[in-house]
């Protein structure tokens, strides 16, 4: 027998405004209509708008109240299940609403029978943004060491919060205090790439009011990011490259593609060049310099997609021959949406508290990163911003890999340039109830890909991996390379 709905549930669709009051008094949260969307000009979504006042140290109720953004979206039934879904963002540094208003249609399976509840993590999105007047490149190692830490340093004195408490241990507290907020007895947890280490620590934390738990692009508990983004990405472009070697189309059309890029590499590292070209967001002329962390900023983000991995080969061999604008547009654009989707504060907050410091340096070795087209450049930065960034509160058992029982479903692309399949293999062996499923040449993020909103929607419907039936995801579809500006070969 299907248990009540909570009576707060009902009332968001059914009000115009109306007052979540659990059973034990300890806080309230209004909710009202609103839209919400991935940006201004972008379609608006429906949904029941809230704010969650939380202490900025949970250990201390007296310190300054954060108010954090929630949304609810509702339903299409009018019997919902009482167990909403809830996405958590990557990042770090993502609020959780704008990615949902970006992928909402992949969840559209599981809207049929529950809501979506959304909370921008503190620091993200609407939540006590942590943000700081620098461009994301500072953490691509973009900057001078010692510009570096200049610049953090002046963002640490414009922050306007704690940034010790904007970490990963905190926030999963925050969602509890939602779900009591709101007098739901389960939640049904999806987490994408950093949202999977927050989604893991939230079972670990809570796990008799964890329903499911979906892990898109897994991090291991265990693991510290930094100079293995390096190593993972390299490893990601050569399969690029030997794709396109074993595809005729390709290797006819760009035969020795890997050295024309070791070469371009070489060339923008000696010499940046300038250029003058559209802004492809604004369409206004600009100037930007392009060089080799430009270049290396650039193929990082185009292979995290199959449909702009189709693109690289075509755009490193005009590159190569001199035609470096279609390239430079694309670090532009790049370089513009992650300054606008990610909050360099809370980034800091968690990587300087929960990676940089946990880095065994004898593991991955200075030559071995030099091989690679990234390089030492992103890790020594992350390294610089540690140096004077606080670490903030951590749970003594974040980094223990998770022991559980509950329904879980791992989501992995075999073409991924920095969460890879064998991160899900390593969380999957202290999992009792668990599937792993993996696309072929696919990046990073699945759940948009193919029939995996089906595969998805069955899993939260039933919570239950024991019918799961993924035989369509074994043949989601990936572009084939462009061999010009006119698409791929027909």
């Amino acid at each position: 027998m299907k248990v009540l709905v909570p009576i707060i549930l009902l009332a968001t669709i059914a009000a115009g405004a109306a007052t979540a009051q659990p059973a034990d008094g300890s806080a309230t949260l209004e909710l009202r209509d609103c839209r919400i969307r991935v940006d201004d000009g972008y379609p608006g979504i429906q949904a029941r708008c809230g704010t969650l006042m939380r202490p900025v140290n949970p250990a201390d109720p007296d310190s300054p109240q954060l108010a954090l953004r929630v949304a609810l979206v509702p339903a299409l039934s009018l019997d919902p299940e009482p167990d909403p879904l809830v996405p958590v963002a990557g990042g770090p540094g993502q609020g959780s609403i704008q990615f949902y208003a970006g992928y909402a249609e992949a969840f559209e399976k599981v809207r049929r029978k529950r809501h979506i509840l959304l909370i921008d993590q503190r620091g993200t999105g609407d939540s006590a943004t942590m943000d700081c007047a620098i461009s994301d490149e500072l953490i691509e190692g973009q900057f001078s060491i010692e510009q570096t830490v200049a610049e953090t340093q002046g963002c640490l004195a414009a922050l306007p919060h704690d940034p010790r408490f904007f970490t990963t241990s905190v926030a999963v507290q925050d969602l509890e205090a939602l779900r009591v907020a709101l007098g739901i007895p389960q939640l049904n947890l999806y987490g994408v790439s950093y949202g999977t280490r927050v989604a893991q620590h939230y079972l670990r934390r809570y796990p008799a009011t964890t329903r499911t738990m979906i892990l898109d692009g897994v991090v291991p508990p265990s693991l510290a990011l930094g100079p293995v983004i390096a190593i993972e990405a390299q490893k990601a472009l050569d399969a690029i490259f030997d794709r396109c070697a074993e595809s005729a189309p390709c290797h006819e059309r760009f035969p020795d593609i890997e050295n024309e890029f070791a070469s371009l590499r070489l060339a923008l590292a000696a010499q940046p060049v300038t250029l003058e070209l559209p802004n492809p967001l604004s369409g206004k002329l600009q100037q930007a310099s392009f060089g080799a962390g430009e270049l290396a900023a650039a193929i990082r983000m185009l292979s995290y997609h199959p449909n702009s991995v189709a693109l690289i080969p075509l755009l490193v061999h005009e590159a190569a021959i001199g035609n470096y604008a279609p390239l430079a547009a694309q670090f532009l654009m790049i370089a513009e949406r992650m300054d606008d989707a990610l909050s360099l504060g809370m980034h800091n907050a968690v990587v300087c508290t929960e990676d940089v410091p946990y880095i065994d340096s004898s593991a991955i070795s200075r030559d071995a990163l030099e091989q690679t087209y990234i390089g030492p450049l992103q890790a020594d930065a992350l390294e610089a911003i540690c140096s004077v960034w606080p670490r903030g509160v951590i749970d003594d058992d974040l980094r223990i890999p998770l022991v559980s029982d509950k329904p879980v479903l791992l989501l992995s692309g075999e073409a991924d340039p920095i969460t890879p399949p064998y991160y899900a293999d390593q969380v999957a062996a202290t999992l009792g109830n668990v599937r792993h499923l993996t696309g072929a040449r696919q990046g990073h993020g699945q759940v948009m890909r193919g029939c995996m909103p089906d595969i998805v929607g069955r899993f939260v419907d039933s919570a239950s991996i024991a019918h799961l039936d993924d035989g369509c995801f074994n043949h989601v579809f990936a572009m084939p390379f462009f061999l010009d500006f006119s698409g791929p070969a027909p």
